[in-house]
C-alpha cells in the first residue's frame, strides 16, 4: 500500500466507522451468527496476491458485521458499557500510526511522560488520595489493559511484600491467604492461580443483604488464619461488583487490613469513574487505606478498550515483584531515578501508547462531557427503577445507586430465565443474566454513550411485553 493509497483507504475507513456508529441502531443488538458461520464465509487459505482494499472493506459488511454484537448500540444493556468516543478512536489511530514500543522511558520518552501525566490528571479529576499521585515517590499510576491485569499485579506486589521479597528466590507461598466475597470478580481466582497461591487459599467472606462484604466476618477469618499459622496477605474490596454493583465498606475493610499488614486492593472497574461527578465521590470512601486501586475509562468514560487506570501507594513492592533488568534494557535515566520504566509496572514487557486516546478524549470533551454522561445514565436508571417498582409482576433485587438495575419476575427463576432469553432473542435490546444468592436476575446496565430515555423506555416496554 502506497502513501497515496493509505490516505484514500484511510478516508474510506473513517467514513465507514462514522456511518457505522451513527447508524448502529439499524442492526439487531446481538449477533445471529452460529458457531462456525464467520469462518465458513471466508476462504480457508490466505491469498498469495494483493486484493483491493475496497474488497476488504466490503467484507467488513458481508462477513464481519453479521458476527458483531453491537456494544455501541444505544439499547445494549448487557455486561457493562464499552463507550467508544470519536476522539478516543482518533487517539488509537495516532498510536497505531506512531508504532511506539513504550516499554521504557528511553524507547520513547513522550509515551512514558504523557502516561504519567494522564494518570495524575485522572487522580485529580477522580479526587483520589494524593498518595496515588506520581509526585509521591512511594506511589503512582500506570495504564493496564484491564482490571483483571490490575488484580494480578496487585496480588504479585502483595506477595512480594508479605515475603519480604523472598518469594522471588524461594517460591514459597504455602502459607499465604487471600480474601474476597463471592460477589467479587472471577479474575481474583485466576490471579491467585497465576501467582502460585491457588484458589484453595482464597477465603470467601460473607456478604450482607446488599451483597457487600461483612467487615466483621473478614476480621474473624483473618484472626482464625493467623491462629492457624497462616499469613493473610491480600484482600479485594469491590466498589461496584459485576453482578449487582454492590459497594464493599472499604474503610472498615481497610482498618482490619492495616492492623494485620494485609494488602488492600480496591477494584472499582466501572463504578469508580462515577467519582468524576462530585456528588458521587462517596464511591471513594476508604481509599486512603488502599494499597492499590483500579478503575476503567474504557467502560464509562468514552475511552475505547483497553485502558485501565491502576494506582498503587507502594511502588517499591510493585517494582520488587515485577522488575527485571537485563543489560539491554538499562538506561541512565531510569537508574538515576529521573524516569519511570513502565515495563516494571506490568506483566508483559511491551506496551502501546495507550495514553494518547485518554489525552485525546479529555482534551476533546473535557472532564465535563463525561460528567454529563454519567449524570444522565444515573438519572435514567432511577427512572427505570420507578417504572419497575410500579409493576407488581417485577421486583428489584439489589440496591441501585448508580447505573445498574437488577430485576426479576416475582413468578420465580424459570420465568425470569425465560424473560431474559425471549427479550434477547428479539434483537431489540440486550440484557445479562446473573444469580444473586441463588435467585436468577436480569441485569440492566445503563451506560451507552448514545443511550437516552427513549432507549430505556423501549427496553422496559420490551420486558413488560415479554413478561405477558
Amino acid at each position: 500500500m502506497t502513501p497515496e493509497q493509505f490516505r484514500s483507504n484511510g478516508h474510506a475507513l473513517i467514513d465507514w466507522i462514522a456511518n457505522y456508529i451513527e447508524g448502529v441502531e439499524r442492526y439487531p443488538v446481538n449477533s445471529r451468527a452460529q458457531p462456525g458461520d464467520i469462518r465458513a464465509s471466508l476462504p480457508e487459505h490466505p491469498p498469495m496476491a494483493a486484493e483491493p482494499f475496497a474488497d476488504v472493506l466490503a467484507d467488513l459488511d458481508r462477513v464481519v458485521m453479521p458476527g458483531i454484537t453491537h456494544w455501541q448500540h444505544p439499547r445494549f444493556f448487557a455486561y457493562f458499557p464499552a463507550n467508544n468516543g470519536y476522539a478516543s478512536i482518533l487517539g488509537e489511530l495516532a498510536a497505531a500510526g506512531l508504532g511506539v514500543q513504550g516499554m521504557s522511558w528511553v524507547t520513547s520518552p513522550a509515551c512514558t511522560e504523557l502516561e504519567t501525566l494522564m494518570m495524575d490528571w485522572m487522580q485529580e479529576a477522580l479526587a483520589l488520595p494524593d498518595r496515588f499521585r506520581s509526585t509521591d515517590a512511594r506511589g503512582g499510576g500506570v495504564i493496564q489493559g484491564s482490571a483483571s491485569e490490575a488484580t494480578l499485579v496487585s496480588i504479585l506486589a502483595a506477595r512480594w511484600r508479605a515475603t519480604n521479597g523472598a518469594v522471588n528466590t524461594t517460591g514459597d507461598t504455602s502459607k499465604l491467604v487471600a480474601y474476597a466475597t463471592a460477589q467479587a470478580h472471577s479474575s481474583i481466582e485466576k490471579g491467585l492461580r497465576l501467582a502460585g497461591i491457588g484458589t484453595a487459599h482464597l477465603r470467601i467472606v460473607a456478604h450482607d443483604n446488599s451483597f457487600a462484604m461483612v467487615p466483621a466476618d473478614f476480621a474473624s477469618l483473618v484472626d482464625a488464619d493467623r491462629l492457624a499459622g497462616l499469613v493473610p496477605f491480600w484482600v479485594c474490596g469491590t466498589v461496584g461488583t459485576t453482578s449487582s454493583m454492590a459497594f464493599d465498606p472499604i474503610g472498615a475493610i481497610g482498618d482490619t487490613a492495616r492492623q494485620n499488614s494485609i494488602w488492600l486492593h480496591v477494584d472499582a472497574a466501572m463504578s469508580g469513574i462515577a467519582a468524576l461527578a462530585p456528588e458521587y465521590r462517596w464511591v471513594n470512601e476508604g481509599l486512603e487505606l488502599a494499597d492499590s486501586y483500579c478503575t476503567n475509562p474504557h467502560k464509562w468514560m468514552g475511552v475505547n478498550f483497553d485502558c485501565d487506570l491502576f494506582y498503587t501507594a507502594d511502588r517499591a513492592a510493585l517494582l520488587g515483584a515485577l522488575s527485571i533488568l537485563p543489560e539491554y534494557l538499562r538506561s541512565a535515566a531510569a537508574e538515576s531515578g529521573a524516569a519511570i520504566d513502565y515495563r516494571d509496572w506490568q506483566i508483559p514487557l511491551g506496551r502501546r501508547f495507550r495514553a494518547l486516546k485518554l489525552w485525546f478524549t479529555i482534551r476533546d470533551g473535557g472532564i465535563g462531557e463525561a460528567i454529563e454522561m454519567i449524570r444522565a445514565h444515573v438519572s435514567l436508571t432511577q427512572d427505570l427503577a420507578t417504572w419497575v417498582a410500579a409493576d407488581d409482576r417485577f421486583e428489584i433485587v439489589a440496591p441501585h445507586p448508580l447505573n445498574l438495575l437488577c430485576l426479576r419476575l416475582v413468578a420465580g427463576d424459570a420465568a425470569t430465565d425465560a424473560l431474559i432469553a425471549a427479550a434477547n432473542d428479539t434483537g431489540v435490546a440486550l440484557f445479562t443474566r446473573t444469580v444473586l444468592d441463588g435467585k436468577v436476575a436480569c441485569r440492566v446496565s445503563v451506560g451507552g454513550r448514545a443511550t437516552g430515555q427513549l432507549d430505556v423506555r423501549a427496553a422496559w416496554q420490551l420486558l413488560q411485553d415479554v413478561a405477558g
